[in-house]
């Protein structure tokens, strides 16, 4: 019986040995592999390393380092932190040995949409105790204030203002834009008055006064069927049900508006005003033009980085949509305005009746299990999710619809003038006349789908609609920015211009 408690506590003891000598490797091993160099010799993202040497978080006054571990691992137990480096480091090691390095999107990386998923907000609190440090601004001061009061309300993390905390990022800011004429606008003479219009076909409006001018396609007016049928993939409840729709002519933008356009409304009307573009412009007569009330300063860069000059404006409000074709017109002497729903249906489908103006399923052109999408045809047409690399494009880069519109479908949703509403196609008479949609409603049409749709949703017939409370939710101003969302980045719009009476045919 001695001799068998003896084996026994040897045994234990060897155990416990044993398990010490494991526990000790483990958290050599653990350790080890939480180093800076450990999490790049497999994680070898092109410019993590050097960005983070350039960053707050390496090369700041205090001499403090953070090392990639402090903000990818979960602050806690050391179970939640082995579980989330199981997870992540797994990840990494299976993409370091069986994906190609030079195709993965590194630019993505460094969005809000993916950042936001490997960067723990409690680890920025672990070591930001004090969120009033001396120095800081007044403006710091209210965006502070407005994160602790609604941080768990709309899920807001400190990387919503300070993307660049750990890893450097050339020209970004959060802090309001100061956008000067001459570092926007092309070097060339501003035109001198608005293009002759003498018949119904395409002509290139010039916008007196400035640089811009916009190429405008005759959309000549027909009969079609809105919506989708409950056969068509990816059909939705409010793409019904199907109705017979006459639209008059209209002319209608070539492209989405873009940032050579937008900034010279911009610059020549920026302001502090909020009177409602419909109460502006009473007479809309030339004259009011000194009147029009045009946008503040956006926060940070609402290009995203991406790129000025003929890439679709983004991030703009509804209101902002509609300010500035009130300006165009008045500058214009014509009547421009955001399409109808009706008129943006018609407008996208050029004369087809199919999913998309092309020819293919929305089926095909989707990621199936164990199939990649065919991204063929779609790819050439519509900038979406699969070839868009996550930014817009130029509109170089897609070919045209049979009426002579590009990127129709994708790229940026766009602006339409109707209220949303669900049953909007129940309320709609069958073979309606230029059908205006609701009366009244809380959310604005939007269609085309965007650069991270789906292909599902760059259907012609496909629906959306604004979220405008969930795309103000980080804007700390009081009150909330009117003229810029700084929730979403795939929002832009095209204009319309009403035939003139003289014209009609």
């Amino acid at each position: 019986m001695a001799e068998s408690r003896k084996k026994l506590v040897l045994f234990a003891l060897g155990g416990l040995v044993l398990g010490f000598i494991l526990m000790l490797g483990l958290g050599s091993a653990y350790g080890r592999s939480s180093t800076n160099t450990s999490c790049m010799s497999c994680h070898v993202h092109t410019y993590a390393d050097s960005t983070y040497m350039l960053s707050y978080h390496y090369h700041n006054p205090s001499g403090t380092k953070v090392d990639c571990a402090d903000c990818h691992l979960p602050p806690g137990p050391p179970e939640k932190r082995f579980i989330a480096k199981a997870k992540m480091g797994t990840k990494d090691l299976l993409s370091y040995v069986f994906k190609d390095k030079s195709k993965i999107n590194w630019e993505a990386k460094r969005e809000l949409e993916y950042a936001s998923r490997i960067v723990y907000n409690e680890s920025c609190k672990q070591c930001h105790h004090d969120l009033y440090p001396e120095g800081i601004s007044d403006d710091g001061v209210k965006s502070h204030l407005y994160y602790e009061e609604h941080e768990k309300d709309y899920n807001l993390q400190c990387i919503n203002c300070h993307l660049d905390a750990g890893h450097f990022m050339p020209g970004y800011t959060h802090g309001q834009a100061q956008v000067n004429y001459e570092d926007v606008m092309p070097h060339i003479d501003p035109y001198t008055e608005a293009a002759h219009l003498t018949a119904f076909e395409n002509f290139t409006e010039t916008v007196p006064g400035t640089v811009c001018s916009i190429n405008m396609v005759a959309i000549p007016g027909g009969t079609f069927q809105m919506g989708s049928s409950e056969k068509e993939p990816f059909h939705k409840a409010d793409e019904g049900p199907v109705r017979t729709v006459t639209v008059s002519d209209f002319f209608m933008a070539e492209v989405e508006v873009t940032w050579t356009q937008y900034w010279a409304f911009f610059v020549e009307t920026q302001s502090e005003g909020r009177t409602p573009p419909s109460k502006i412009y009473a007479n809309n007569t030339r004259e009011d033009i000194d009147a029009v009330s045009g946008p503040t300063p956006p926060y940070g860069a609402p290009d995203q980085g991406w790129g000025r000059g003929d890439r679709p404006a983004l991030t703009m409000t509804h209101y902002g949509a509609e300010t500035f074709c009130q300006w165009l017109s008045l500058k214009t002497g014509r009547k421009y305005r955001l399409p109808t729903e009706a008129e943006w249906e018609y407008a996208a489908r050029g004369g087809t009746s199919t999913p998309y103006y092309f020819e293919g399923s929305p089926k095909k052109f989707t990621d199936g299990f164990l199939r990649s999408a065919d991204t063929t045809v779609i790819a050439s047409n519509v900038v979406y999710a699969l070839n868009s690399r996550n930014r817009t494009k130029l509109p170089s880069e897609v070919a045209a619809n049979p009426f002579g519109l590009k990127n129709m479908l994708g790229n940026v949703m766009e602006y339409c003038s109707d209220w949303y509403a669900e049953d909007a196609y129940s309320q709609m008479a069958d073979g309606a006349v230029d059908p205006k949609g609701p009366q009244s409603g809380s959310e604005y049409v939007v269609r085309g789908g965007y650069y991270l749709s789906e292909a599902a949703d760059v259907r012609c017939a496909a629906r959306a609609h604004t979220e405008h409370d969930a795309w103000l939710h980080t804007d700390p101003q009081i009150p909330k920015s009117i003229w810029w969302y700084s929730d979403i980045k795939g929002i832009g719009f095209r204009v319309v211009c009403e035939v003139p009476d003289d014209i009609k045919q």
